[in-house]
């Protein structure tokens, strides 16, 4: 196995020894997505909804026109998800269309729970420009934009933050920048 990259003991994903960062060259759409349980012991008014997650993850993975490029599990006040994809357009058709799984489980929360309290869902959205972001990823697997897109050695982007972001010219990073091995 090459020096650079090695298989990380906890989750056995390849670690990329070094700095790099994600390349999108098109504006992307960051969606976060969770609920949380208020009443946990109602269980028959939340657990449809910690269902239809998966399923919807698994039919968006067999229909990559849909839009979605990646996403990755989170806890945040209860089980999140963070999604990343191509367009708004391609999220919104999905959460709108009839013939896709996301609106029969809105149609049935708003119906049976919505009133209650019983359960909270949140989301957020995010329209990110090409090149309005930064991220920087030092000895980890492909995670977060950088597995929905090209992982980059650091330098390609440039040095620091601000530049990254492209709010300045000039890299000045802060600490002397590291190369990859």
């Amino acid at each position: 196995m090459a020096p650079a990259l090695m298989k990380a003991r906890s989750t056995g994903a390849a670690v990329h020894r070094g700095r790099y960062t994600a390349e999108m060259p098109e504006d992307f759409v960051v969606f976060l997505i969770g609920m949380r349980l208020n009443c946990p012991w109602k269980v028959h008014k939340w657990l449809p909804i910690l269902r239809a997650m998966p399923q919807m993850l698994r039919w968006l993975a067999q229909h990559p026109e849909a839009g979605l490029l990646k996403w990755h599990s989170a806890w945040m006040q209860g089980p999140a998800v963070v999604q990343y994809w191509a367009s708004f357009e391609q999220l919104e058709r999905f959460a709108r269309a009839a013939e896709q799984p996301h609106l029969p489980v809105w149609t049935w929360f708003n119906r049976a729970v919505r009133a209650s309290g019983d359960v909270g869902i949140w989301h957020e959205t995010y329209h990110v420009r090409a090149g309005e972001y930064e991220c920087i990823y030092v000895n980890m697997p492909r995670v977060g934009l950088a597995a929905a897109c090209v992982h980059a050695p650091i330098g390609s982007t440039g040095q620091s933050a601000a530049r990254r972001i492209g709010a300045t010219s000039i890299d000045q990073p802060a600490l002397t920048p590291y190369p990859n091995p």
